[in-house]
């Protein structure tokens, strides 16, 4: 009997868990950082987030207090190369289940994460890093590789740091002080602590960046690379990013995860019916035939034969106008046929 009652609470607690994992965010969205990120850009993102929402900063916050929470989870998992893989390929779930087995567990307090980057909790003094500014590319898509997936190789033409001889007074290292002035009014002043570096110049450099188009991706939906903006002396370069534009298509309108077409029928197959397909952007066929009349402007809408949602197997649906063309005259014979047709 107990056995059973275990069992169902396990199976109710798995279920809850599991919804739970398909409502929240990836631990990628958490920090901010494409699938792919590096080491070097989890570790950034994770230290530009910790700041902006640790508890010390934002005393009864408990939305911050939770986003913290998660920023430390998705660290803790995709800091690891072992647990990130599990994550990448399964899911929470799985590896929730990989650590039940006796895989490597974390175990580590999220004031142990922040300590090891920031020795401790937050202070009024930090170092900070310089970044260029971030470039932004608006980059047309074609229908059918928004539908169907593709790529795009795009030239990137811009300034790099090369070396230079001799030495220069920099400013690499900054340290940002807070003092503070009066009841919750502080001051912020910067010192540098560099005192000269090796002498660098600016090249014009180029080569080709290929971008990645997934299907379903939405209008406007940014591919970004990160470090590769415009590059500063003495700190990090910007971002790069392309602003995915839906380019015109001759036969299908997108409005969001739809698509509308507009098909013209004669007037005679507007009364009496007619048989007709479309060609869709994977070229299959889309049967929009009528047995019935059909009225000029009239819409009909054909399920699931729409823009796939990105990161999802589902799709939209095809709403197809029909226009009918009529004739440009008549002649009095015609004109006295339709006239004993619907009297």
């Amino acid at each position: 009997m107990w056995n059973g009652r275990a069992n169902l609470l396990f199976l109710l607690c798995l279920l809850c868990y599991s919804l739970h994992a398909i409502a929240g965010k990836s631990y990628y969205d958490v920090l901010e950082i494409p699938k792919g990120a590096s080491e070097e850009q989890i570790k950034r993102a994770y230290r530009k987030l910790a700041l902006k929402y640790h508890p010390d900063k934002n005393p009864g916050n408990q939305e911050a207090n939770k986003r913290f929470s998660e920023i430390n989870n998705a660290y803790e998992v995709l800091s690891d190369s072992e647990r990130r893989s599990i994550y990448d390929r399964y899911g929470e779930e799985g590896l929730k289940q990989h650590m039940a087995g006796g895989g490597r567990g974390g175990g580590m307090d999220f004031q142990d994460i922040f300590s090891s980057f920031f020795g401790g909790g937050p202070t009024e003094e930090e170092e900070t890093t310089l970044k260029g500014d971030d470039v932004l590319v608006e980059l047309d898509a074609t229908l059918h590789d928004l539908y169907m997936g593709g790529s795009l190789k795009v030239w990137r033409e811009k300034d790099v740091l090369k070396p230079a001889p001799g030495k220069r007074r920099c400013n690499c290292r900054n340290k940002v002080y807070h003092k503070q002035i009066g009841p919750g009014m502080f001051q912020q002043f910067t010192e540098l602590v560099c005192e000269q570096c090796p002498n660098v110049k600016y090249e014009r450099d180029g080569y080709f960046i290929t971008v990645d188009i997934e299907k379903g991706m939405q209008n406007e939906q940014e591919v970004v690379f990160y470090e590769d903006g415009e590059p500063i002396i003495d700190g990090e370069c910007g971002d790069l990013r392309f602003q995915i534009r839906t380019a015109p298509h001759d036969l299908f309108k997108r409005e969001g995860n739809d698509l509308h077409s507009t098909v013209t029928i004669t007037l005679v197959q507007a009364l009496v019916g007619f048989e007709k397909t479309i060609k869709h952007l994977d070229e299959h066929l889309v049967d929009i035939s009528a047995k019935g009349i059909t009225n000029p402007k009239q819409v009909r809408k054909v399920k699931g034969e729409g823009m796939p949602l990105h990161m999802n197997s589902t799709k939209g649906d095809l709403y197809v106008t029909f226009e009918v063309l009529f004739p440009t005259s008549l002649t009095e014979e015609q004109k006295a046929s339709i006239i004993a047709i619907f009297n």
